[in-house]
């Protein structure tokens, strides 16, 4: 199968997550057999346990791990986060078509799970799709709210179709839920999968910047000005008529930086 080049960055992927994760309702796998148990050697159907699987994604073993995921999908076909996680073993591979049908079975599985309705979110996303990127974001919002990577994907999206105020909208949800996203957005990724590919990134800066002054971090807002202007973002003028940007003025910081670059002497 022709494998589709991957623009995902999966980010803050923690794996250590996967060890701990319950997952939503469905078949839970037996416990572990108790260390006072003779030792045996182990099946190959063992070997490709829970845990197993989990290793060989930190590992970044993703066809290995795609196998164990398999094995325990036909083992417990209830279980959604099996599926969820064979389809981002999928997604790693750049197999968006089965990625794509794993967490579609997780959701048919278990309606409610917001992890794989993100995740479907961002095959559509890399295939720019972004109508259905954005469906399918929406969808996981109405079932947890209160998740920033969510938000934060549907920025994307909104940014991909150049709704700049949607956009706007969904990165400052994602800031009011998490203030700190943007800096460290692996927080809640153990199983879903944030799509941080853009195209201009000069502009997709600027309105970071704009998100961050709307919610009064004059820090990370100058910051991301500083990003867009070394990206060759040619509007920061917008920046001193922008109500976005209006109690931020003054600051002395932001002034150096619209000031306009001293030309330089001439040769004599």
């Amino acid at each position: 199968m022709k494998r589709t080049r991957m623009a995902l960055t999966v980010a803050g992927f923690l794996l250590a997550a996967f060890f701990a994760e319950a997952g939503p309702p469905g078949e839970r796998p037996p416990q572990e057999a108790s260390a006072a148990m003779p030792a045996q050697e182990a099946s190959p159907e063992q070997m490709c346990g829970a845990e197993m699987a989990d290793l060989r994604m930190a590992r970044k073993e993703y066809r290995e791990a795609a196998d164990c995921y398999r094995q325990l999908t036909e083992k417990y076909p209830k279980n959604p986060v099996y599926h969820n996680k064979l389809g981002i073993a999928y997604h790693q591979m750049g197999e968006l078509k089965l990625a794509l049908k794993s967490y579609e079975r997780a959701v048919k599985v278990e309606p409610a799970y917001a992890d794989a309705m993100n995740n479907i979110g961002t095959v559509w996303y890399q295939r720019k799709k972004y109508g259905k990127a954005v469906k399918a974001y929406r969808k996981g919002i109405a079932l947890h709210p209160e998740m920033a990577v969510l938000h934060s994907n549907l920025g994307y999206a909104y940014f991909a179709q150049n709704k700049m105020e949607e956009a706007i909208a969904s990165f400052r949800q994602a800031l009011a839920i998490d203030p700190a996203f943007f800096e460290h957005p692996g927080t809640r990724t153990a199983s879903m999968l944030q799509d941080r590919s853009v195209g201009d990134r000069g502009r997709f800066f600027f309105l970071l910047a704009k998100s961050f002054a709307g919610a009064g971090n004059a820090e990370r807002c100058l910051h991301y000005l500083r990003k867009a202007k070394e990206e060759g973002y040619k509007d920061l003028g917008e920046v001193k008529t922008d109500p976005a940007f209006s109690k931020l003025l003054e600051n002395p910081e932001l002034q150096e930086l619209l000031a306009p670059k001293a030309a330089e002497p001439a040769n004599p």
